[in-house]
């Protein structure tokens, strides 16, 4: 959103330099990118990425008060609690839409947050080609706190990894080879030296985790967990461990964290940079603007069963109110200058907890349509997947 620099980016841009930039993302490591990778990055200005960074923060003091955190204990379904909790998240994202206030100046605007692992290691690779291909200045950068890329992976290593050998560290999903995020797992493999193992290869001795590697069984000291509670009920998959068993594993992001900084987190934040946020069966009546309000299953990932155009019917119709959330609807602002029409934009700001959060990187989506996902913006360019380069 600095107009200098985005009229240089877009009167150098080519479809040749694009298609360059893409050939090299898609074939650095084993697996493609399986979404929309935008023309172009976001360059922030240093007072609206000071604004970001406040407004993070708030809302980070928010979900890891005290009274917060033993409210969130009744986030966690029945039959879902894993042992071994951790004292905090491990990994924590918070997604903010750009909008507009009354004076027309750009403010961030809680979207969701999640204490679970976001894209660590594909944002790292997508910043180096995008500074190869695209005329980024060396003075701007997408990570936080002073990190480079080889800090950052040195802390990813160190968070991840700890003091156990790669080998014995497993990156834990569903099938992780057809997942659209796989491009991060072969990122992390090459970056970190992690292997993605399907959760159905997992066999368990006792409360040993073991996967295999060439018909040799290898020992599981930590779990970098991907794995979503949500598609793995839905598939109904037959495990040979269960994850609320004892298991002498140490969780490199705790399961249960999912659930407690999670949807179910956004009626408890108040703040300025937070639209109002209610639990669906704790309201005694409904707002006479639904028009206004975005109806969002606690649980599920992605934007799944999200509904944008809400009416009193749908939500009387809902039995299992507790699972669900209303939210004021925020307007994205038209703020990224295109070829055709501007861009709307979501910036996902990407802690690691150590000895306490860390602003480590970023994420971007960008849109032109009603919301982020593919559905809404179909035969559309300079929109997808990004990163935020700011000073």
């Amino acid at each position: 959103m600095i107009s200098q620099l985005r009229k240089q980016f877009n009167d150098s841009f080519s479809q040749k330099k694009y298609e360059a930039f893409l050939a090299e993302l898609n074939t650095t490591v084993k697996y493609p990118a399986d979404f929309r990778v935008s023309e172009t990055p976001v360059f922030l200005s240093e007072e609206f990425t000071k604004v970001l960074v406040t407004a993070a923060e708030e809302i980070l003091l928010s979900v890891t008060s005290k009274q917060y955190l033993e409210k969130s204990r009744q986030a966690i379904p029945e039959g879902f609690n894993v042992p071994n909790e951790s004292q905090h998240p491990t990994f924590l994202q918070i997604d903010f839409g750009i909008c507009k206030d009354e004076s027309g100046k750009f403010i961030p605007q809680l979207i969701e947050l999640q204490g679970f692992p976001s894209l660590y290691c594909y944002q790292a690779l997508m910043e180096r080609v995008a500074r190869k291909h695209f005329p980024i200045p060396e003075n701007y950068t997408t990570y936080f706190n002073g990190l480079n890329e080889r800090t950052y992976i040195s802390l990813l290593k160190e968070i991840i990894i700890g003091d156990s050998a790669p080998e014995n560290v497993v990156l834990l999903e569903i099938e992780p080879e057809k997942q659209k995020t796989r491009i991060d797992f072969a990122c992390t493999e090459s970056m970190l030296g992690v292997k993605s193992v399907c959760v159905t290869k997992i066999v368990k001795r006792g409360k040993k985790l073991f996967y295999k590697e060439n018909g040799k069984e290898i020992p599981i000291e930590r779990i970098y967990n991907r794995v979503i509670f949500d598609e793995l009920t839905k598939k109904n998959l037959h495990l040979d461990f269960h994850f609320t068993d004892e298991l002498d594993v140490t969780w490199a992001g705790h399961p249960n964290w999912f659930f407690k900084i999670s949807k179910y987190s956004l009626s408890f934040i108040e703040s300025n940079y937070a639209p109002k946020t209610y639990f669906l069966n704790e309201l005694k009546e409904y707002p006479s603007d639904l028009n206004n309000y975005v109806l969002k299953p606690l649980f599920s990932f992605a934007g799944t069963g999200v509904s944008v155009e809400v009416t009193k019917d749908m939500l009387e119709s809902i039995t299992e109110k507790q699972n669900y959330i209303l939210q004021r609807k925020v307007e994205y602002a038209p703020c990224i200058q295109t070829p055709d029409e501007f861009a709307k934009v979501e910036i996902r700001m990407m802690f690691i907890w150590k000895e306490k959060p860390l602003l480590v990187n970023n994420l971007v989506r960008m849109s032109k349509g009603k919301m982020m996902g593919v559905d809404y913006n179909k035969n559309k360019t300079w929109v997808g997947s990004s990163l935020a380069f700011h000073p």
